[in-house]
């Protein structure tokens, strides 16, 4: 028991001498982690001052000069597929999703119609050739009749000169007889029977200018005729007659309502909004279906009005979609600015004529132009979520995208046009049939 209490009483008395000791002297274990934390911290410091400086160069270098939106969506042309005629959906080749090539048969319509239209258009052909065939033969015949009439003319001019003749020889010898008459030469009757003569001279003088006036008057009919019949068949080639060439037009024109009875792709691309149905009565106009033609995209990026001023026409840009994410990067141009914001172009623009009006940043579409191979090789669609940035050093000297640009070239052309070869070659055949 006394060993127990003195032990008890030394480590009491060690505990307070420990106490007892100033608290500023430092023991040999806690300079170690001091050390630590002063070497800690300047790790830490210049680890900050790097990645300050990191930033610093490439915000001096590159991102000052960086313009980039999310608000940038894939657009493309919507080509609208409508009926050129009236008629009734026979057959639909197509539908929602399918890649069309242009020329490829969309629709078909009942032909009947056209059909019956075209045959009636030859008839017409026909009968016009035949009317000129008739319009001629009556030329030939008026210019027989003005030949005759000329001719019974010139006959009586030749009758006319024989009478006159005979009247002057008559008269002549009327004359010498009545002087022979004076001397008792000849007898009253000589003289009377030359008298008589004389009378029946001009009777038969007179008789002539008759015929002749009878003959110049249907002369004058003769050619009334036929210039009349000239008048109405005017040039002699067929191909020229207003009736001929009326028909011909017909045939094109009810060839080609038969063509369009094959409603074909006017571009590559591919089906969407499918409205057509068999069995429809569809008219001219009627939406049938949209083809987008993928191979020709572009992209509408939403800038805000601030960063406007540092875009020119030209600058390159580079993109990057949601779908394939930044492992597919394109490469564009900025081709425009639209001519207003979006709000304004919005079905209900914003109206700020009111008192809790509040400053909103706008953004204006930039139209990006995409490159075709590039979306050859990693397909988007339209309405795609994209990423666009434009480095605002490039093309320094190009005009800011708020210039108006125009162009005389056409920014989109259908490729698929009517042959007309086979209305030619019906009228050509139908010619040949009639002459």
């Amino acid at each position: 028991m006394a060993e127990l209490i003195s032990d008890a009483d030394a480590t009491q008395a060690k505990a307070t001498d420990a106490a007892s000791k100033p608290a500023s002297v430092a023991t040999p274990s806690t300079e170690p982690d001091k050390n630590n934390r002063k070497r800690h911290l300047l790790i830490f410091t210049l680890l900050v001052v790097g990645i300050a400086a990191v930033v610093a160069f490439f915000y001096l270098t590159q991102w000052r000069y960086s313009v980039s939106t999310e608000d940038a969506y894939v657009n493309g042309n919507q080509v609208q597929i409508t009926s050129q005629i009236t008629g009734t959906v026979q057959a639909i080749g197509v539908n929602d999703t399918n890649v069309v090539k242009a020329g490829q048969v969309l629709v078909a319509l009942d032909k009947s119609d056209n059909g019956l239209a075209l045959e009636t258009a030859k008839a017409q052909l026909t009968t016009a050739i035949r009317q000129f065939k008739t319009q001629s033969a009556n030329v030939q015949q008026a210019s027989t009749g003005v030949t005759q009439a000329q001719t019974a003319l010139n006959e009586v001019a030749s009758q006319i000169e024989a009478a006159r003749v005979a009247l002057n020889a008559a008269k002549a010898d009327y004359q010498r007889r009545v002087a022979l008459a004076g001397m008792n030469a000849v007898s009253k009757e000589e003289i009377q029977h030359a008298a008589d003569n004389v009378a029946k001279a001009q009777t038969q003088l007179d008789a002539a200018m008759a015929r002749q006036a009878t003959a110049k008057s249907a002369v004058a009919s003769a050619q009334a005729q036929r210039n009349a019949s000239i008048a109405n068949i005017g040039d002699n080639n067929v191909l020229n007659q207003p009736a001929v060439q009326a028909a011909m037009t017909n045939i094109e024109n009810a060839w080609l309502n038969l063509t369009r009875t094959q409603i074909v792709a006017p571009v590559d691309g591919q089906i969407a909004r499918r409205s057509v149905q068999l069995g429809q009565k569809i008219s001219a106009g009627t939406p049938l279906m949209v083809i987008v033609p993928l191979h020709d995209l572009w992209v509408d990026a939403n800038f805000k009005e601030n960063q406007l001023k540092d875009i020119r026409i030209g600058q390159a840009v580079t993109l990057t979609s949601d779908l394939y994410g930044k492992d597919v990067v394109y490469h564009g141009k900025v081709e425009g600015l639209s001519a207003g914001t979006g709000s304004a172009f919005s079905a209900l623009p914003a109206q700020n004529a009111t008192g809790n009006w509040i400053k909103v940043t706008q953004r204006v579409p930039v139209r990006i132009k995409l490159d075709d191979k590039e979306v050859s090789a990693h397909p988007l669609r339209v309405g795609l979520s994209m990423h666009a940035e434009i480095d605002s050093r490039d093309a320094p000297n190009q005009p800011q995208v708020g210039t108006a640009t125009s162009s005389s070239e056409p920014v989109a052309v259908m490729t698929a046009q009517p042959d007309m070869s086979g209305a030619k070659q019906i009228i050509q055949q139908t010619i040949q049939q009639s002459l």
